[in-house]
């Protein structure tokens, strides 16, 4: 008899982690291979998505990097033959790459993103990556996926998708106000609208579509704004980058078997004021 625990594993199954370099992603693939699946961190700086796998292979994952620009279908296609040719199959997609701001202490001084003088060039390439690139990667995979009757595609979103942002804790006294752009919460309200519509499209498929929205993570901040970010969650804090791993496992396990087209958030409260 399955026992709950045994429907969180993962043996057998492949699953694609986007932008798998990353501070999330690069949990999300450990995560997935701490369960026993197959994990291929793809992201655009392959030699990153490499390091990643290697360390995880280290661990005695069945990890690999691979190349994957999510704006170029050609790009997807190559990427998703070759998983099917190498592997057999395709179970999960976590839709991981995006652009995000930061504003992280490597970062802060650069982010000046006032609405008024947006350029139009660096809001088209934001659509490119948070939305096109997703719609890109789910539409490819969403092929071998219905050959085999089961699938899940899981979208990473933001609490910036739900609310809009509070600017008011990215100000600095006596420097330039500074904005989390117009891009952001726009592409992250788009991928709750291209979660619901997948679920649905693919509904008596076998294909499951859901939603993870993280808070945000600390990752080198500086103490101003973590003391004002943190005013604004419930639980005081910010995240720690392995604090969506769980959620993430659920979503992409059996553990969520009756789960589709929904959003799972994880924000320490953000939203909950």
């Amino acid at each position: 008899m399955t026992s709950e625990l045994d429907k969180f594993r993962m043996d057998g199954r492949v699953a694609i982690v986007t932008g798998g370099a990353g501070l999330l992603g690069a949990e999300f693939c450990r995560t997935l291979a701490d369960a026993g699946a197959t994990v291929i961190v793809a992201d655009l700086d392959v030699a990153k998505a490499e390091n990643v796998a290697a360390g995880l292979r280290a661990s005695g994952g069945k990890v690999s990097g691979l190349a994957l620009d999510v704006t170029r279908p050609e790009s997807v296609s190559k990427a998703v033959d070759r998983i099917r040719s190498d592997h057999g199959r395709v179970d999960v997609l976590v839709n991981s790459a995006a652009l995000d701001p930061k504003f992280d202490a490597a970062h802060h001084e650069k982010a000046v993103n006032a609405f008024e003088d947006y350029p139009l060039e660096m809001w088209n390439q934001a659509l490119a990556v948070n939305l096109t690139g997703m719609f890109l990667c789910s539409q490819a995979v969403s092929r071998p996926m219905l050959e085999q009757g089961r699938g899940v595609i899981i979208n990473i979103c933001s609490t910036y998708g739900l609310v809009g942002p509070d600017q008011r804790i990215y100000e600095r006294p006596g420097k330039p106000r500074q904005f989390k752009p117009v891009y952001y919460s726009v592409t992250k309200a788009g991928v709750l609208g291209m979660t619901r519509y997948l679920a649905t499209y693919f509904a008596g498929t076998g294909l499951r579509v859901n939603a993870l929205t993280p808070g945000g993570v600390f990752n080198d901040h500086d103490d101003e704004f973590v003391a004002h970010y943190s005013a604004r969650t419930v639980l005081g804090r910010m995240a720690r980058r392995d604090e969506m791993n769980g959620a993430l496992l659920f979503l992409a396990s059996d553990a969520s078997s009756y789960m589709t087209g929904s959003n799972l958030v994880v924000d320490g409260g953000w939203t909950a004021w």
